[in-house]
């Protein structure tokens, strides 16, 4: 399955509290019961973005999260490969 990141512009992220960022992940959990396809893997905080990795069969039930849940998808971009210090070995 397509693995994506989100880009989402969100002034002023980086200084969100622990209790608004439980209640964006709440409400994200939320619009995830009903797309069970796309999966949420984690989100990198940021200053003013949030970087956020998903699962789903296609970039429009991305899109579709984000119209649902409220949340910007600035820029959606699918995972084409995956590196890190063990490519090198």
């Amino acid at each position: 399955m397509p693995k994506f990141v989100i880009e989402r512009e969100i002034p002023g992220a980086g200084t969100l509290s622990e209790r608004d960022l439980k209640a964006a992940a709440l409400k994200s959990c939320g619009v995830l019961r009903e797309l069970p396809e796309v999966q949420w893997l984690q989100s990198y905080v940021t200053g003013d973005k949030l970087y956020c990795v998903y699962i789903a069969p296609s970039e429009a039930l991305i899109k579709e999260h984000a119209t649902r849940s409220g949340f910007p998808a600035s820029r959606v971009s699918q995972v084409t490969s995956i590196i890190d210090p063990t490519t090198a070995e």
